[in-house]
């Protein structure tokens, strides 16, 4: 099973950066999105966000790699 949601921590991770700075990222992310803020933010909010490719970063949290349809 695929997960389709990103936490803080990982996004430190993918960027190289603090936690401190990615729990700002994702408060930032919510509030240009206008998604409460006990709900998760998804990957692909995430990497329409930051511009990133979303099946990179997809496979990177799922360890796995999708099928292109």
């Amino acid at each position: 099973m695929y997960r389709y949601c990103i936490y803080p921590k990982e996004i430190s991770v993918i960027l190289g950066k603090s936690y401190s700075y990615s729990c700002k990222l994702t408060r930032s992310i919510k509030d240009a999105y206008q998604i409460h803020k006990r709900r998760d933010i998804t990957i692909k909010e995430f990497c329409e966000y930051m511009n990133l490719p979303y099946e990179e970063i997809f496979n990177t949290i799922n360890k796995r790699t999708i099928e292109s349809t």
